[in-house]
């Protein structure tokens, strides 16, 4: 393993049992992730598209590529039917609101669900063909980046922390200068998600470095490979979850007409992934 690779100082491990069929419960212990691609093909025009709501669907058509409205629409139809099947409520019956901004105290902060269910935390990120949805029962943040080309990685490292623009620029050139920057970021949009401030909190104002120990007090950050080409993290207030659960989601599952409420059948595996 690189020595640039992040992991948290806690480790969490990996519930190799009873992934075939999910336990839609939560746990103070554990966190869920669940990874889902852009669906193709027969899948795509599959794709439950009504049960989402005026605005998402307003949203969908508005992408300027056709590809990334389907990528937005499949990552909601899945939160719809995630969330559904933890609160026991149809996915169409799903429904949203923000938290207040820690800034501002105005309703744009975390996404979270109306009314909110004690306790359901959850976060949600979409990014070149691969969407996560993050479920806990603490506040929450996920990230999920294709991982840029070098000029990319160039210009927008200069909006770090200075000791994250160090890191990056002793790394060596290439691949492992693009996968570092790809856990730096991730885990960057992942705690200000978690925050709910976003972007409108400096991406400069905290180290989320190689050094755990400066990582921002009471949060901790998991690095969790998505595939090949995507960088992902989580970023969860308070100490390490004991178990970090990720899976696929089948294309099949966000098809119209499938089963996904009382004791039908649940997404399982592709394959299970966290770093090591």
């Amino acid at each position: 393993m690189s020595t640039t690779t992040l992991l948290p100082a806690v480790r969490p491990v990996v519930n190799h049992q009873g992934l075939d069929r999910p336990d839609f419960t939560l746990s103070a212990d554990r966190v869920d992730l669940w990874l889902i691609r852009r669906p193709t093909g027969a899948d795509a025009e599959a794709l439950a598209i009504g049960e989402l709501d005026a605005e998402e669907r307003k949203r969908t058509d508005a992408f300027i590529r056709k590809s990334d409205g389907l990528l937005y629409a499949a990552a909601h139809v899945a939160v719809r039917r995630l969330l559904g099947r933890y609160t026991a409520t149809l996915p169409q019956d799903v429904r949203f609101m923000r938290e207040p901004c820690p800034g501002c105290g105005e309703a744009h902060g975390r996404p979270a669900l109306s009314p909110p269910p004690p306790p359901l935390h959850y976060s949600l990120s979409h990014s070149g063909g691969v969407a996560m949805v993050g479920v806990g029962t603490t506040p929450l943040g996920v990230d999920v980046e294709k991982l840029p080309g070098a000029e990319t990685v160039d210009i927008c490292s200069k909006a770090l922390h200075p000791d994250e623009q160090l890191e990056i620029a002793a790394a060596e050139p290439g691949e492992e200068r693009r996968q570092l920057f790809g856990q730096i970021w991730t885990r960057k949009e992942a705690f200000l998600k978690g925050l709910g401030t976003g972007l409108s909190r400096s991406p400069a104002e905290d180290y989320l470095g190689t050094d755990h120990g400066r990582h921002p007090d009471g949060w901790t950050m998991v690095g969790v490979p998505a595939d090949t080409t995507h960088a992902a993290a989580v970023a969860v207030a308070g100490p390490a979850p004991r178990v970090v659960d990720v899976r696929w989601v089948p294309d099949t599952w966000l098809a119209a007409g499938t089963p996904v409420c009382g004791g039908a059948a649940a997404p399982g595996p592709h394959h299970t992934v966290l770093a090591s």
